[in-house]
C-alpha cells in the first residue's frame, strides 16, 4: 500500500512494489485522497506487468523432463548466495548468472558443455575485458560446483567453466588519491560527511561497515571502534575492536552531541529524503553520488569511499609500517592478501628497487663505466 511520505518539504504518497523483500519499483504521487487512489492503481499495474516479465521468462526456458532447468539452477545457487554473502556479492552473481542465461537461451545444464562456456567466456572478452570474462568464470565455477552438491536433479558432469583456461588481463592500477587531494576534499565537506571520511581515513573502513556502525560499537571510555564484516570465507560476520586515533574520538564525540536523530542506534543515517526508502534515522544502503559532488566541489580528481581505504594502506607503508601491522589495520585474515594489496597499489615495484640497491657499487672500481668490446671489421663486413 502507498505510503505518506515528506518530499522537499510536503507530505506526497509514494508508491512501492516489492520483490523478495525488496523495492523492484517505486513512484511518487502528489498529496490527497485522489493521489492515494492513483498510487494504488499504479501499484496493482505494475505488480501485474512483473509477473508477466516474470512468467515470460520462466517460458523461454522449457522444462527438461526428469531435469533441472537452468533457470531454477541459477535462482536456488542465488538464494543461498543471498542468504550468506554481502548484499555486492549477491549483485555481482546475480549480473553473471543473468548473462550467461541469456547467452545459453533454450540450452538446458546437460548441454553446456565446455564448448559453450569457453564461447560464451570469448564473447565476454572480446565485449568487455579479459578481466571481466575472469570474473564471470570464477563465479560460474562457484555456481556449478554448488550445483553438483546442492541441487536435485543436477547432471553429474565435470565442471564446464573449470575447463576453460584464464584469459590474458591488462592491469589496471587502482588509482589512489594524494593525501593533498582527500585532506581538500574533506575540509570542504560538512556535518555528517566529514565525520564519515574521518572515520574512512583513520579506521581505513569498508564502506558498508560503515553504513552498519552503531553507537554501541563506540568505546569512548577505552577508545575503540568496533567494525564488523562479512568479508570472510563462509560470508559469517566477524567483529573486529579497532583502536581511534585522537582526533577521530573527538570527531565522534561532537558528532554523538550534535546528531540530528538521538533516537537512531546509527552513527550514519539518512538526513534527506533523496534516498529510496527514505526513513528518518535509518542506516544508509547507498550513497551513490556524493564523493562525485565533494570531489567536484573541491576540484580534485573524482575518487571513492574504498580509494580512502587505499590512502590508509599507503600512508602507513610510505611510514614504514610492516606488513604485518598493516594487515592488522586492514583486517586481512591472511598476510597474503595484504601483500597482493600493497603490490595492487604499486609497491611491489618498491621492494624490488630496494633489493636491488645490494648490486649498486659492485664491479672493478666502483662508479666506473665498462666498455663494451668492439668487434673487428673483415674484409667482408662487420663480422
Amino acid at each position: 500500500m502507498p505510503t505518506e511520505t515528506m518530499r522537499r518539504g510536503v507530505l506526497r504518497w509514494r508508491a512501492v512494489v516489492k520483490a523478495n523483500g525488496r523495492i523492484v519499483a517505486s513512484k511518487w504521487f502528489g498529496k490527497g485522497e485522489k493521489e492515494r487512489r492513483k498510487a494504488i492503481i499504479w501499484e496493482e499495474k505494475e505488480k501485474t506487468r512483473l509477473e508477466e516479465e516474470q512468467k515470460e521468462r520462466e517460458r523461454e526456458i522449457p522444462t527438461p523432463t526428469g531435469s533441472l532447468r537452468p533457470l531454477d539452477w541459477a535462482n536456488s545457487y542465488l538464494d543461498d548466495v543471498q542468504r550468506r554473502r554481502s548484499e555486492k556479492t549477491y549483485r555481482e552473481k546475480q549480473a553473471v548468472m543473468t548473462r550467461f542465461l541469456k547467452f545459453a537461451k533454450g540450452k538446458e545444464l546437460l548441454e553446456i558443455t565446455p564448448g559453450l562456456a569457453l564461447d560464451y567466456l570469448q564473447k565476454q572478452f572480446d565485449s568487455r575485458s579479459g578481466h571481466a570474462a575472469n570474473k564471470d568464470r570464477k563465479n560460474l565455477v562457484a555456481a556449478w560446483q554448488w550445483g553438483r552438491k546442492f541441487a536435485d536433479g543436477f547432471p553429474n558432469l565435470a565442471n564446464p567453466f573449470s575447463a576453460v583456461d584464464r584469459f590474458p588481463e591488462v592491469p589496471q592500477p587502482r588509482y589512489v588519491p594524494p593525501e593533498e587531494d582527500f585532506w581538500k576534499v574533506h575540509r570542504i565537506a560538512r556535518g555528517q560527511d566529514r565525520v564519515m571520511l574521518s572515520c574512512f581515513l583513520y579506521l581505513a573502513a569498508r564502506r558498508g561497515e560503515l553504513f552498519r556502525l552503531k553507537w554501541s560499537d563506540v568505546d569512548f571510555r577505552e577508545g575503540l571502534v568496533r567494525l564488523t564484516t562479512k568479508k570472510t570465507r563462509d560470508g559469517s560476520m566477524r567483529a573486529d575492536w579497532i583502536p581511534m586515533t585522537g582526533e577521530l574520538k573527538a570527531v565522534l564525540r561532537q558528532w554523538w552531541a550534535g546528531r540530528p536523530y538521538h533516537d537512531s542506534e546509527y552513527v550514519f543515517t539518512m538526513l534527506e529524503d533523496t534516498y529510496p526508502g527514505f526513513m528518518p534515522g535509518d542506516p544508509f544502503k547507498h550513497r551513490q553520488h556524493v564523493m562525485r559532488k565533494l570531489c567536484g566541489k573541491a576540484g580534485v580528481r573524482k575518487f571513492g569511499f574504498h580509494a580512502i581505504r587505499h590512502l590508509t594502506a599507503v600512508i602507513l607503508y610510505k611510514e614504514g609500517k610492516p606488513v604485518s601491522m598493516i594487515q592488522k589495520i586492514l583486517r586481512h585474515q591472511h598476510p597474503t592478501t595484504t601483500e597482493r594489496y600493497l603490490a595492487s597499489l604499486g609497491f611491489e615495484l618498491d621492494a624490488i628497487k630496494e633489493a636491488l640497491q645490494v648490486l649498486g657499487g659492485r664491479g672493478p672500481e666502483k662508479g666506473t663505466v665498462v666498455p663494451f668490446v668492439q668487434k673487428e671489421k673483415t674484409s667482408q663486413g662487420e663480422a
